[in-house]
């Protein structure tokens, strides 16, 4: 009996193991580089959209500083999961008072989603990081350091990550499709460009779901079988309501419902992507403001549990009759 294969999940396939591999970020990856160079750093705090890079960052720092030992003096927490007072005075108290192994200088140990900690345990962590900074580094990485209490944020070297230019996403995907054997079309890769928004891993994930079931990537691959609304879909969606065409405008929103299984988020920053391209005869500039503006109360909405059809629906409303006033509901 044959042994069946398991595909490897890309994202953790092709993630850089050292500084020198990471794409994009030119601003962050050299002072990086630096530490490892030196073996010497502070507290550091990664802030940023998802899949720009943090986790990565941090992981590619433990490889260059440590080498070989790296997994023996790293450590990975999630605050997402343990964000309680209890995690900081059980398990990271425990990691971080003992000494490095194998020569190192100090251990690090790497904090995902510290934004998640609650109040009490960001001012025990802050003691913590205090405490034992001589056998211990802290990263703490975020999406919005602006939940981060300013004792935290004093103490650490903070990196702003942005999102990725499309040409660093473009070329991380190409060197991907290479390894995997893969033929991705022109207008494949801009409909990944224009789905993942900067967003690198989310970019990896189409690929790897399109080039899955296919040798040959296509647009067409990627409306098949990728959730994420493709360009012109948006576009004919759009154009429907900004001819005042609802009922149509609704329909196509639906088959991105229905037929594609898309999210209410993933549509509307599909809009807000597209938005800046509508030529100013059809939307005027001043009719753009304010359709962003709304579109931001949407989003805010969406965050907060309201219905992805609802909301959506009254977007396409709201541009079929016509945008709505700045502070309209």
């Amino acid at each position: 009996m044959s042994e069946r294969t398991v595909e490897a999940v890309w994202v953790e396939k092709y993630r850089p193991t050292s500084l020198r591999d990471m794409e994009g970020q030119e601003s962050i990856v050299p002072l990086l580089r630096s530490y490892a160079e030196k073996r010497s750093m502070p507290h550091l705090l990664f802030a940023g959209p998802p899949g720009t890079g943090k986790t990565t960052a941090a992981l590619a720092l433990a490889h260059d500083l440590f080498g070989d030992d790296w997994r023996q003096n790293f450590l990975e927490l999630n605050a997402s999961d343990e964000r309680g007072i209890d995690t900081v005075r059980t398990t990271i108290k425990q990691y971080a008072r003992t000494a490095p192994i194998g020569g190192a200088g100090f251990k690090l140990l790497f904090l995902d989603e510290a934004d998640n900690l609650t109040q009490e345990a960001q001012a025990s962590l802050r003691r913590m990081m205090e405490r034992y900074s001589s056998s211990c580094r802290f990263i703490l990485s975020c999406n919005y350091s602006s939940r981060i209490i300013e004792p935290i944020q004093s103490r650490c070297a903070v990196f702003r990550f942005r999102a990725y230019r499309p040409e660093a996403v473009r070329h991380q995907l190409e060197r991907i499709a290479k390894a995997e054997k893969r033929t991705v079309t022109p207008d494949a890769y801009e409909a990944i460009l224009a789905a993942s928004g900067g967003d690198m891993r989310r970019a990896t994930n189409l690929l790897q779901l399109a080039g899955t079931h296919t040798e040959t990537v296509t647009a067409e691959t990627l409306k098949e079988y990728a959730t994420a609304p493709l360009r012109r879909e948006v576009e004919g969606m759009l154009g429907a309501a900004l001819a005042g065409n609802f009922r149509e405008a609704r329909e196509r929103l639906f088959a991105l419902f229905v037929d594609r299984g898309a999210a209410g988020e993933e549509i509307l920053r599909a809009i807000h992507a597209y938005l800046p391209d509508i030529s100013e005869t059809v939307l005027p500039a001043r009719e753009k403001i304010r359709l962003l503006e709304y579109l931001g109360e949407v989003d805010f909405r969406l965050a907060q549990g309201a219905s992805d059809r609802i909301q959506l629906e009254a977007v396409l409303a709201h541009v079929a009759l016509g945008v709505p006033k700045a502070g309209g509901a």
